[in-house]
């Protein structure tokens, strides 16, 4: 790795040894490889970060000077993404006007076989239309675009070899498989319809495939916490396709690598949030519960208004909003609550939850959830009481009782975007813990949509 510490360029071989079609590289680029490369928690990937951002800038180096009425968009592209750049050996899911590109970096092209990793051919989150050659030259700073093949004809090639990936998730492809002249590249991508090349349809079952696998995963992705460790060593193919099409999984991956530590996330309330469906509290503003809200047995509150006496559940949630008023707890009248009562080890417990939607000048995709964690009963709440709230990047707070004051009440406020969830737990000290389905909230247009 040390010519990723390098301070200049250092040219080794003289011009004239380089190929006439090859990219000369700048400085600048080179510094951003580095830059990148330098996010990875493993060496061998940071090696393999900075040759796949140089493949990259070299090829939108070749695109432009040749096509430069192509458009290519960068945004969602895996190297620039360090959780997907850590986890697939390839440049994946960069768009060239309506196509879909994936680079391979290769050294110099001396073997008759290219080495290319499973994941973008058989996951269609990553399949694209064209598998792009870039043989990086990374002595001499530059790269030459020497190949490439759709993914209609790998696959007609794979089928007709009856070519099989091995244990580490790649394929052997014959150097031979690939088209040597890449000017034919920038014809298909010119005239060619997207619709032409037809790409694999994404499996539209995979959460209930992450749902069946929950508890082998909360087992087998802590073991992936050495950063050289790769997940084909620690995965079934199987396990492994759930993780890489899960951004979320990725990144708990990655932080787990990057940090040494256990990540933000509790992984249990990630999986959940991931696979189990979400109780739709924007419903509540119109007076309504969805079906599972309804299987649940939440219970809708009135409008809040101010009450003196604690009876109903209504009446006992009237006065601790009145309560947290006068604490300085903004509730706008908008606002709808739901109340829910659950047993914890024998405890009667009852959750209101309260929404409303965030009008905000600079964002008005936000919305709120406040909890507020009582007694059925409406007794003090029981010693070593927790109440754990999850998004799907970490545990926002863990709040407890304190035994001292013999507190009534747990209570809590999170805000999000409207494609966030949230997760809301319970526990005990004896281990005992309850995790509630996800709170989501749906703006109105799809609600009426549905």
């Amino acid at each position: 790795m040390n010519k990723l510490s390098k301070n200049a360029p250092q040219m080794r071989l003289d011009f004239e040894s380089l190929p006439t079609a090859a990219i000369t590289l700048s400085s600048n680029q080179i510094n951003q490889a580095v830059e990148l490369s330098q996010q990875i928690p493993s060496t061998s990937r940071q090696w393999q970060t900075y040759i796949h951002a140089l493949a990259l800038f070299a090829f939108e180096q070749w695109l432009e000077e040749r096509a430069d009425s192509l458009t290519i968009n960068r945004e969602q592209c895996t190297v620039l993404q360090p959780p997907l750049a850590n986890a697939i050996a390839a440049v994946v899911n960069l768009q060239v006007g309506e196509f879909k590109l994936c680079l391979i970096p290769t050294g110099s092209l001396t073997d008759l076989e290219v080495t290319l990793t499973k994941v973008v051919v058989d996951l269609p989150e990553y399949v694209p239309h064209f598998y792009v050659l870039v043989e990086v030259l990374e002595e001499q700073e530059s790269a030459v675009i020497s190949g490439f093949i759709s993914y209609q004809k790998l696959i007609e090639n794979q089928v007709r070899a009856n070519l099989q990936s091995e244990s580490d998730w790649t394929y052997q492809i014959p150097l031979s498989w690939f088209e040597d002249e890449p000017d034919r590249l920038l014809l298909y991508l010119r005239c060619l319809k997207s619709e032409a090349i037809t790409l694999p349809n994404i499996n539209s079952k995979r959460t209930q495939m992450l749902s069946t696998m929950e508890g082998e995963l909360v087992t087998l992705l802590p073991q992936l916490q050495s950063p050289e460790c790769e997940l084909w060593e620690v995965l079934t193919w199987e396990q492994g396709s759930a993780v890489l099409t899960n951004p979320e999984l990725l990144n708990w991956v990655y932080n787990l690598q990057q940090t040494h530590n256990t990540p933000k996330t509790n992984l249990k309330d990630l999986l959940k949030l991931l696979t189990q469906p979400a109780v739709n509290v924007g419903r509540w503003l119109w007076d309504e519960l969805d079906e599972l809200g309804r299987e649940l047995s939440w219970v809708l509150l009135p409008s809040l208004t101010p009450a003196i006496r604690m009876r109903s559940p209504t009446q006992e949630f009237q006065a601790i909003i009145t309560q947290l008023q006068h604490r300085g707890v903004e509730i706008p009248s908008q606002s709808r609550g739901a109340y829910h009562d659950f047993l914890l080890a024998g405890i009667p417990l009852r959750l209101y939850a309260v929404t409303w939607h965030i009008l905000s000048e600079s964002d008005t995709h936000l919305w709120t959830l406040l909890l507020v964690l009582g007694t059925a009963s409406h007794d003090a709440l029981p010693s070593h009481l927790k109440m754990r709230v999850s998004d799907q990047t970490s545990i926002l707070l863990e709040q407890g009782t304190n035994q001292e004051q013999g507190d009534s009440y747990l209570f809590t406020r999170v805000v999000g975007g409207w494609d966030e969830k949230f997760l809301v737990s319970m526990s005990l000290m004896d281990g005992m813990e309850l995790t509630l389905p996800p709170f989501a909230f749906y703006p109105v247009r799809k609600l009426r949509q549905a």
